[in-house]
């Protein structure tokens, strides 16, 4: 769903050149038409906040501009507005994606009152939730708030403190923080706007836990008055993200009825009995979580846009911006056309395509199960651990481009006309929000390890190193046309390693299923061997997290150039390929550059051939330069949404 005809305040025009609309329609991919109709009905005016607003401005004006981008079909798009209709997860991811062209406060507003409270209405309650709080949820009558961390737990659900206590006399729950370390933290829409709230906490029936589950608990009345028993505190400024008013909230014994508890996986029947369809309290506490997964599909989305914008930005500037007078060149050489300033730009748009490849293909997977195609468990885990994976990297990738294209603009993008140093406030936090970027990467590497239980009790090493070959060969590798045509490429490279190109796409395949496949297998090794060790387990472990950390980037890094080769595939436009195909070796290039040592280290490459590969870095960027301008374009920000005062004539 895109805007409505009869709600399109305005309709954006772009010029845009040849190469840099086929480009772009090749990175739009499967969402091409839809992208390419939110750019032109998004309202684009009083796109950014003024950064000169104080805390209470920027959440006013906050308010304002999602209340209005709502009205206009954004916002609540894609969530059901009541039992009769059906969520529709494309629609909601691609709003995310064009409201992170703007404020980034009004994205994760919108994310938090829809994504996190709404979708918690949505996935986890019933017929009479939705029927009772969509409604307003969808129209922002009823402004909400996502309860999950606590001031002691953030990663750690399971561990949270907040009880929710069944009391059969009076047929109601009662929900409490016991502890100081209880207390709800940094939870949007809880300082000044939220009337309720979805409070995650462990749910107690008959003097028995039944692990976490969530509960819709008031927290002011319609005039704004925080309700008896409830302390609500505001965190006040923060590094960004200033429009959204986060803050605490703590539980005094608060007393809801019965039926408020989100109970669609599980909860209290009318005999006062607990009573769920999933009976393992494991597998229902995962299938619960996982049913949110859509917000971090949104968050990686976000990040990938926020990098695009900076780079945008940087790259447009490096166009127009001349130093120091040359032979030839008297009025000054462009930024662009040194080759250290093509290195520090063009390598990491490289990467913002082959993450946009990559966020294409897994908002398909969101899509394909959040919409009712067929699917399985092991479906719905490749989904998590997916989603997991790309909003770490890309949102890591986020902070580090967005530092990089401030100081590419020299003190002009310090200047908060030019909007970098307010966007590299705001990306910040999303490398912690929706799950810490660290504790992710090992959450995708423990779904790599799932099938190894057996092997490490039943395998010798040598059927260790096969089963790792399975895993990597079947899970990784069945689920696209992409991976493989790059088997394909690694199974030609390996034919003669020595004779291949450092440009060679062959070549490329091979040292990225290397890198995987052997960090892989040698931290299975490790830790079997950690597993059958007597003494402190717990130190075994964790003397492998850098090791862990490496093979979640390694098996990420695959995935992305997978999804690169599919997007190539799928261009029809010569002169895109072409383009696409560069962008896809320096990525390469600059990916297997960054493990050099590693490489080095276990005899993937000779030295002469790492001292290669940054050559032909170089000579990527200085083939890409004259497009460079057509490259930004394909990116999908239009120039004039950046409002960069550097960019004006």
């Amino acid at each position: 769903m895109t805007l409505t005809d009869e709600s399109r305040p305005v309709k954006n025009e772009e010029r845009l050149t040849t190469l840099g609309a086929s480009l772009r329609r090749a990175l739009d991919g499967p969402y091409a038409d839809v992208r390419a109709m939110n750019r032109e009905s998004f309202p684009a005016t009083d796109l950014l906040r003024n950064p000169e607003y104080d805390i209470e401005s920027s959440r006013v004006w906050t308010l304002d501009r999602l209340r209005f981008l709502n009205d206009n079909g954004l916002g609540s798009v894609g969530v059901p507005s009541g039992a009769n209709t059906v969520s529709d997860p494309t629609s909601a991811v691609m709003a995310f994606e064009i409201l992170s062209h703007g404020d980034l406060s009004v994205t994760i507003k919108s994310g938090v009152q829809f994504g996190l409270f709404g979708g918690a209405v949505t996935n986890l309650g019933t017929t009479w939730h939705h029927e009772t709080f969509l409604p307003d949820i969808t129209s922002m009558k009823l402004l909400g708030g996502f309860a999950m961390t606590e001031l002691g737990h953030g990663s750690d659900v399971a561990s949270l403190e907040t009880t929710i206590t069944y009391l059969p006399e009076t047929d109601e729950y009662e929900v409490h923080s016991p502890t100081p370390t209880a207390a709800k933290a940094y939870i949007g829409n809880a300082a000044r706007d939220g009337r309720m709230a979805a409070v995650f906490g462990q749910l107690h029936v008959g003097g028995k836990s039944q692990g976490v589950h969530t509960i819709l608990v008031p927290l002011r009345d319609e005039d704004g008055t925080v309700l008896p028993g409830i302390t609500i505190g505001d965190q006040g400024h923060k590094g960004g993200l200033m429009g959204v008013d986060n803050g605490t909230i703590i539980f005094d014994h608060i007393r809801v009825p019965r039926r408020m508890l989100l109970d669609r996986y599980g909860g209290v029947n009318e005999a006062g009995e607990y009573a769920s369809t999933i009976e393992n309290p494991n597998r229902r506490f995962f299938t619960m979580l996982g049913t949110l997964v859509r917000g971090r599909v949104c968050i990686g989305a976000g990040g990938g846009i926020a990098a695009r914008r900076a780079l945008s930005t940087a790259t447009r500037y490096a166009l127009k911006r001349r130093q120091f007078p040359e032979a030839g060149r008297p009025g000054g050489v462009l930024l662009l056309d040194y080759l250290v300033h093509q290195r520090r730009l063009l390598p990491r748009v490289a990467r913002s395509y082959a993450l946009g490849f990559a966020q294409n293909e897994l908002t398909q997977m969101l899509v394909h199960i959040q919409s009712g195609g067929e699917h399985t468990e092991s479906d719905q885990r490749e989904l998590e651990s997916r989603a997991a994976g790309l909003k770490s990297v890309t949102t890591r990738f986020a902070n580090e481009a967005v530092q990089e294209a401030r100081e590419a603009c020299g003190g002009s993008g310090y200047l908060s006309e030019n909007h970098l140093t307010d966007l590299r406030a705001d990306v910040d936090v999303f490398a912690t929000f929706e799950g810490d970027n660290t504790v992710l990467m090992q959450l995708v590497t423990k779904s790599l390890l799932s099938d190894y239980k057996r092997a490490w009790g039943e395998l010798d090493r040598g059927g260790v190193v096969r089963e790792t070959g399975r895993v990597v060969s079947e899970t990784m590798m069945e689920r696209t046309a992409a991976s493989v045509m790059l088997d394909k490429l690694a199974a030609s490279a390996r034919r003669k390693p020595d004779e291949a190109s450092v440009l060679d796409s062959s070549w490329h395949a091979l040292m990225f299923e290397e890198r995987e496949r052997h960090s892989l297998e040698s931290l299975a090794r490790r830790f079997k061997a950690a597993s059958q060790e007597k003494g402190d387990s717990f130190e075994s472990f964790n003397a492998l997290g850098d090791h862990v950390q490496f093979v979640a980037r390694a098996h990420m890094e695959r995935v992305a150039l997978e999804a690169f080769v599919a997007g190539i595939d799928a261009c029809k436009d010569k002169d895109a390929k072409q383009v696409l195909e560069t962008l896809c070796t320096l990525f390469a290039l600059t990916s297997i550059e960054q493990d050099r040592a590693w490489y080095l280290e276990h005899n993937r490459i000779s030295g002469s051939k790492a001292k290669a590969i940054g050559g032909q870095i170089s000579e990527m960027c200085r083939k890409l330069r004259p497009n460079a301008l057509a490259i930004v374009e394909g990116m999908g920000i239009p120039e004039e949404w950046l409002h960069a005062a550097i960019l004006e004539d």
